[in-house]
């Protein structure tokens, strides 16, 4: 196989560079799709747009585990 330049090598690199991207893509949609079919099956008609909107927006900000923490502390709603 003939050695590539290095604009043949640097255009191969660009390349899979955008595949990789693609198939990056491509994954982060399907995990937040499988995430958006899980709340189909939650009482989230329960929040109003904005409180369900925060929560799940300082829930990604803190960590998962870390926000499943500092809810499990608190008292349960009445």
């Amino acid at each position: 196989m003939p050695k590539m330049t290095e604009r043949d090598r640097l255009a191969d690199l660009e390349a899979r560079q955008r595949k990789m991207n693609d198939e990056l893509e491509s994954a982060r949609r399907a995990l937040r799709g499988k995430y958006a079919a899980m709340i189909a099956e939650m009482p989230v008609e329960k929040l109003t747009e904005r409180e369900f909107r925060e929560l799940l927006t300082q829930a990604i900000r803190v960590g998962g585990g870390a926000a499943l923490t500092a809810i499990k502390g608190l008292p349960a709603a009445s």
